[in-house]
């Protein structure tokens, strides 16, 4: 990948998470990313088309970020992706999640790209923790996914450290302990 498109989806990623969407305009994200608009325009199609790749960027750095904490031991699985989880809202400073965020702005039209985008990832967080352990049941996986889900959204309004504490004690009652 080309500096310059790294830099614009950097930048792009940083407003769009800090001031949504529809907020930011594409010059805005040229001048902080100190581009030309032709250069934007010879690496994205359109706001559209950055908002997509920004959010697949996202969805690989995420999945990346948890997979550092995996290991070995099959019985902590979910633990371990709890703790990634809870160890990422610390790191980025939550302030919910941009996927969902995205969705809300983009909600008059579920065949819009950046919709289908959200959707996917959704749906990819799921398969990942199916194909982690394949032993779960799709309804221990909706829970789980659900805790996931659950902590992104409280660590926006509530002590990020309290609901990350809370994520992994919930995970281990429901998960660990309970196996």
């Amino acid at each position: 990948m080309s500096k310059k498109r790294e830099t614009l989806l950097i930048v792009a990623e940083k407003l769009f998470y800090e001031h949504g969407f529809h907020a930011i305009g594409l010059k805005q994200i040229i001048t902080e990313a100190d581009i030309a608009i032709m250069t934007l325009y010879n690496h994205f199609a359109s706001k559209d088309e950055l908002i997509v790749e920004v959010l697949k960027r996202r969805e690989q750095q995420y999945m990346e970020y948890l997979h550092r904490f995996l290991t070995d031991d099959h019985e902590a699985i979910l633990l371990n992706l709890a703790k990634g989880h809870a160890q990422r809202l610390m790191d980025i400073q939550s302030r919910g999640c941009m996927f969902l965020r995205a969705k809300e702005e983009f909600a008059g039209d579920p065949t819009h790209p950046v919709v289908q985008t959200v959707n996917r990832h959704k749906e990819n967080v799921m398969k990942f923790i199916e194909q982690l352990d394949s032993s779960l049941t799709s309804q221990q996986i909706l829970q789980f996914s659900l805790l996931l889900e659950g902590s992104t959204a409280l660590a926006e309004t509530e002590d990020t450290a309290t609901v990350c504490a809370q994520l992994i004690d919930m995970t281990e009652k429901l998960f660990v302990r309970a196996a």
